[in-house]
């Protein structure tokens, strides 16, 4: 079961870093200048990071075991303050999300067969913090080995 699972989790990192590969080496061509270029280059290598331990994972690569933990790790924080936003998602999520704009008030929010990347200073469009609970899991699947 655990074979199957290491698996699972490591095609998931395939797919969604081959396509945030793909996307941030197409934004990277259209020639975008700047800092969005920077967060795009940025974004680019965190896809190449998890498309690599996602390969040595399903592998059975020693290595593909903490890669793997490393790429589930950083997809589990949702942070969309006025100053900041960090978000990070490949191949799949299931945030719980609390949204702080006009009172407090819990959601949901799930897509599979995607990928997102972003980071900037600034904030988004709306406060809210949340915690990719598919990555979370995904990521204690790795460690309880």
């Amino acid at each position: 079961m655990t074979l199957f699972l290491f698996r699972l989790i490591g095609l998931v990192q395939i797919a969604g870093g081959f396509f945030g590969l793909s996307s941030m080496t197409y934004r990277l061509l259209a020639g975008g200048g700047g800092m969005h270029a920077l967060v795009d280059i940025l974004g680019a290598v965190l896809y190449a990071f998890i498309l690599v331990a996602g390969v040595l994972l399903v592998a059975n690569d020693g290595r593909g075991q903490g890669l793997s933990m490393w790429a589930q790790g950083l997809q589990v924080p949702l942070l969309s303050l006025p100053l900041i936003h960090y978000e990070l998602h490949a191949g799949a999520f299931f945030y719980l999300i609390v949204h702080l704009a006009q009172g407090a008030h819990i959601g949901i929010d799930y897509h599979v067969g995607t990928y997102g990347w972003g980071a900037w200073l600034g904030g988004g469009g709306s406060s809210r913090v949340g915690i990719n609970l598919l990555a979370a899991v995904s990521w204690l699947i790795l460690k309880l080995r």
